[in-house]
């Protein structure tokens, strides 16, 4: 059995789950299947929102796991669920917690949800969630003026220029018809297992990981990363 498979990401309280809402609202209407899986750190109230639209709601939580670790693991799984559920169409919004999140996998349609009050430089730190998205999903744009709004585009662009960019609100709806049109137009994909992340996952195996608790040094070991702090001017301290 075929299935679309759609992969929701972005920075906390940027209006994934929202804007995903309408989008789903307008697929029900076209009588299309979706079931929603939300995988988060700790604690989610979204299920109850997507619940409302009538539709099969799954939860993950990664607790004391990376959730782009959880994430990754666990999309065979949601898989099989789906198609359990008799999905047409399976949207994954995992929590964009994250900057390094690489949430994108090759066949499947990636959705970046960003927001206009996170700064002009945010872009650039969001990384492989954003470059790596086929969409971008723009928010809060009715907070901000329009010359605002093209800079924040342009800063968008500028970091993935391949994407497609939409101005979406999340509160009425607007832009998400053209959402549900780009998750109707992606192909629907046979299977999930053997599909190539676009993006290695960021590296989590350091004795912090393993439950270590201690500052220091002496109890650290893995994979440890240090800052490079250059050559220090003995007059100046730069």
């Amino acid at each position: 059995m075929s299935l679309r498979f759609v992969i929701v990401a972005g920075p906390p309280s940027s209006g994934k789950t929202s804007v995903m809402l309408h989008a789903i609202a307008h697929l029900k209407k076209d009588r299309i299947a979706v079931a929603v899986c939300k995988i988060d750190c700790l604690e989610t109230a979204d299920d109850r929102r997507y619940r409302q639209l009538d539709i099969p709601v799954a939860i993950g939580l990664s607790d004391y796991l990376c959730p782009d670790h959880f994430y990754a693991v666990n999309l065979e799984e949601v898989w099989d669920w789906a198609i359990d559920q008799g999905a047409e169409v399976v949207v994954v919004e995992t929590a964009g917690l994250c900057h390094r999140c690489a949430p994108a996998v090759d066949g499947c349609l990636t959705l970046c949800v960003i927001d206009n009050l996170v700064g002009l430089e945010t872009p650039k730190k969001i990384g492989p969630m954003l470059s790596t998205a086929d969409i971008i999903a723009i928010t809060k744009g009715d907070m901000v003026s329009q010359a605002e709004k093209e800079v924040f585009r342009d800063a968008v662009e500028t970091v993935n220029p391949r994407a497609r960019v939409i101005h979406v609100n999340g509160l009425s709806g607007q832009g998400t018809l053209a959402l549900k049109r780009a998750i109707l137009a992606t192909p629907p994909m046979e299977k999930i297992t053997g599909q190539a992340l676009r993006y290695a996952m960021p590296a989590a195996t350091c004795s912090y990981c393993a439950g270590e608790t201690i500052v220091g040094a002496s109890f650290q070991m893995g994979n440890i990363k240090k800052i490079d702090f250059g050559e220090v001017d003995p007059c100046c301290g730069k």
